[in-house]
């Protein structure tokens, strides 16, 4: 095949991602509620993979922080192979359930908190030594795979599976299991903090302005849920430290219409 052919087939099989989400829809909304209740509750989410599963959980995990202002030990990943496993593959590493075992005692997993474990085929030893070791500290699980007979969706306390069939280049789950995975995620993740009152309207009120660019879009917010001008919005961030929820209460304040 020529390199417009590759492509064009591996867009058409794309197209199985989006079936697959829609399927797995009220699972997603399910999961979505128990991290709510469980970041409302003052705990975790704890997301769990191995390989391409695992560096997909980091990513989530990862830009919980800046884009809701919260502390980076409301959402964590765990990676078989441990953070070097996040930029260079440990193949062997996802066979350890000792492991597994072991990296969730050192995070102090604890009743409240509440588990993912993501696996494209269902069967990885070390994210159902996860699941296990979870479930018998009281923790609520989710299984995500992309195999209808994983054991994964049944050993979870839910289990969401995404479908998306064989990939274009056989047992490559970075293709459309690991498009899915990161789909589902995004959704879990943004859907339980919308749920939580970290957005207003569909504002991320609660993000961290480190640099020009957010700083803009703090602006733009302030602006958006007020009838502040552009200095007017730029002033107010700059008194309380960018933070849009103060400046729109400073705004209120000193009669600005919010």
């Amino acid at each position: 095949m020529s390199a417009q052919e590759i492509i064009h087939l591996m867009n058409l099989e794309e197209q199985a991602v989006m079936r697959a989400m829609q399927s797995a829809e009220d699972g997603l909304a399910q999961c979505a509620e128990k991290v709510a209740e469980a970041f409302l509750g003052g705990h975790r989410t704890i997301y769990v993979g191995a390989g391409t599963s695992g560096r997909i959980a980091t990513m989530d995990a990862a830009e919980m922080p800046p884009t809701f202002g919260l502390d980076p030990e409301r959402f964590i990943a765990l990676q078989a192979g441990g953070n070097a496993a996040a930029a260079r593959a440990v193949e062997d590493a996802e066979d350890s359930e000792f492991a597994a075992i072991q990296d969730l005692n050192s995070i102090g997993l604890k009743r409240g908190d509440v588990l993912v474990g993501i696996a494209a085929s269902g069967r990885t030893p070390y994210v159902l030594a996860s699941i296990r070791h979870a479930q018998q500290k009281g923790v609520w699980t989710c299984g995500i795979s992309n195999n209808a007979n994983a054991p994964l969706l049944s050993e979870a306390d839910l289990g969401v599976l995404l479908e998306t069939g064989p990939e274009v280049l056989t047992g490559s789950t970075r293709l459309k299991a690991g498009t899915a995975q990161k789909l589902a995620l995004n959704r879990i993740s943004t859907t339980a903090m919308v749920l939580a009152g970290k957005v207003i309207e569909n504002l991320m009120v609660d993000v961290k302005a480190k640099n020009v660019k957010l700083k803009e879009r703090c602006v733009r917010i302030v602006r958006d849920l007020s009838t502040a001008t552009e200095d007017e919005a730029h002033a107010a961030l700059e008194q309380v430290d960018w933070n849009v929820r103060a400046a729109l209460n400073h705004l209120s304040s000193i009669g600005v219409s919010v």
